[in-house]
């Protein structure tokens, strides 16, 4: 048998899970419970004999899919330079796979998002589909339905090839809720998981067959590729060039080879904070609560918060998120148009859509506290070893207040050690790097100044992580209404 390779994708940004979910800190990264759902998938892949693994992501995420892949090695992580759907990535990862001499590697293609219960059953589904994927089927994975839902995509079933195998029949788009019913009544529909298995070789032949525009695209991106570290990085001029299509429209609903193998187990793609309505334990009035809630009256309601007390009285089928920076107050029926706020938000310029009051980065993370004209107070922590830039900024200062652990401070030629309760003052326009050398995390109090306090007010000199930003423009050019 082909060796196995599953492949992760890890591109989305979850817009229907906003506020908690945001462009730069999506849900696959977020912790639900004691993991987040891409450790959760890691960890349903650990369960499979695998060589190594492949997760197809984005530079905007890369450190935190590096974080998270640290347990596992033997990991590569391909970075598509934009957005293209599910057709051109997975093609990336048929091409790493056909460059270690394996065109008969079985890619096991899963998103990273993903909930399901009990994982053996998905474990066992998936060794019974190897013999039919290795012979050349493209097998996908169909739940079996639960309700009449109308957030997914159905698989009609065909004839059965083998024990638990059938043939796809034909594709049926997301239906109304009448078209639900007849579907779940047929006894051959099946929940659209978009979770495939099949061999490398065998799915470019297949793109080549029905879209070979976007093979030449992703071929010419791949062949254009660069490594850094764990990173591998196509070429981003061909492959903004290649047209944008999921894998189910490329292919999926053209061959003549599609198989699909039934999955009867609990399982949900958290697309939705109704879905997280349905996963949830509720009380006696129908309510499913997450963190500090209070209710009086409620019923059927989804109540989640983050930090402050949520407090609702004498309402129902409401859906109400509450994060540190917004707070989002829904009809149950009516959450799949977040998304549409959060498109009014990216349209206005807004940070909401994007990041969180705390936002990650490869050497820890900053919190936002307090802002206002010409000042602006930030948390910052240090996880041991990390360090941040050597940088320096044109238009503000800072000063800095350790709090816990120890700071290492490069200031021009100077190097100091600043302990708990020590501070250091960092002039504007000179060149600085913070480091922890310690064992335990530092966690300092930044206190910035000046006429732009924006985050592109920076030039990096030098960094560990491989960043690189763009010279911000002198004083004189640079507009404070930016």
């Amino acid at each position: 048998m082909a060796s196995l390779v599953p492949v992760i994708l890890c591109g989305g940004t979850g817009s229907r899970l906003w506020p908690l979910s945001r462009s730069g800190h999506p849900k696959q990264f977020i912790e639900f419970g004691k993991s987040s759902l891409l450790a959760d998938t890691l960890a349903r892949c650990a369960r499979l004999e695998h060589a190594r693994l492949t997760v197809v992501s984005n530079e905007e995420h890369r450190f935190h899919v590096k974080d998270a892949v640290r347990a596992f090695p033997a990991t590569d992580i391909i970075l598509e330079p934009a957005r293209r759907n599910t057709a051109p990535a997975i093609a990336l990862a048929a091409l790493r796979a056909q460059e270690d001499g394996d065109g008969r590697a079985l890619l096991l293609v899963l998103p990273a998002d993903h909930r399901m219960d009990p994982e053996e059953v998905f474990v066992e589904a998936v060794q019974a589909a190897l013999p039919a994927a290795a012979e050349g089927r493209l097998v996908t994975f169909g739940i079996t339905p639960t309700a009449p839902a109308t957030g997914f995509g159905y698989i009609i079933t065909g004839p059965e090839l083998s024990a638990g195998l059938y043939e796809v029949s034909r594709f049926q788009e997301k239906p109304d809720v009448d078209t639900a019913r007849t579907l779940l009544a047929s006894g051959t529909a099946l929940w659209n998981s978009g979770m495939f298995l099949f061999r490398a070789d065998r799915y470019l032949e297949e793109l080549q067959r029905f879209r070979p525009d976007i093979l030449t695209a992703v071929r010419k991106a791949w062949q254009g590729r660069r490594t850094d570290g764990r990173f591998l990085r196509p070429a981003a001029d061909a492959f903004c060039a290649c047209p944008s299509d999921s894998i189910d429209y490329a292919i999926m609903e053209h061959t003549d080879r599609a198989a699909v193998m039934p999955l009867p187990l609990r399982w949900n793609d958290l697309g939705s904070w109704e879905a997280f309505y349905e996963i949830s334990p509720h009380d006696e009035n129908g309510n499913a609560r997450q963190g500090d809630v209070m209710l009086e009256d409620c019923r059927n309601c989804y109540l989640h918060s983050t930090g402050r007390l949520l407090a609702a009285v004498g309402v129902e089928d409401l859906a109400v998120v509450e994060t540190r920076d917004a707070v989002l107050v829904a009809r149950r029926d009516r959450v799949q148009d977040v998304k549409r706020i959060v498109q009014r938000l990216e349209q206005a310029h807004r940070p909401e859509h994007a990041l969180h009051p705390r936002v990650c980065r490869p050497w820890g993370s900053y919190e936002r506290l307090a802002e206002g004209e010409r000042f602006q107070v930030k948390r910052i922590v240090v996880e041991p070893g990390g360090e941040l830039s050597l940088q320096k900024h044109y238009h503000r200062a800072e000063h800095w207040v350790v709090v816990g652990g120890v700071a290492e401070v490069t200031l021009g030629d100077a190097v100091h050690l600043i302990t708990e309760n020590e501070s250091i003052y960092i002039p504007q326009g000179s060149l600085h790097r913070l480091r922890n050398p310690g064992k335990l995390p530092l966690r300092l109090i930044e206190i910035q100044t000046g006429s732009y306090l924006g985050e592109d007010d920076i030039v990096r000199v030098s960094d560990a992580y491989g960043r690189t930003d763009p010279e911000p423009a002198p004083p004189a050019a640079h507009k404070e209404t930016e």
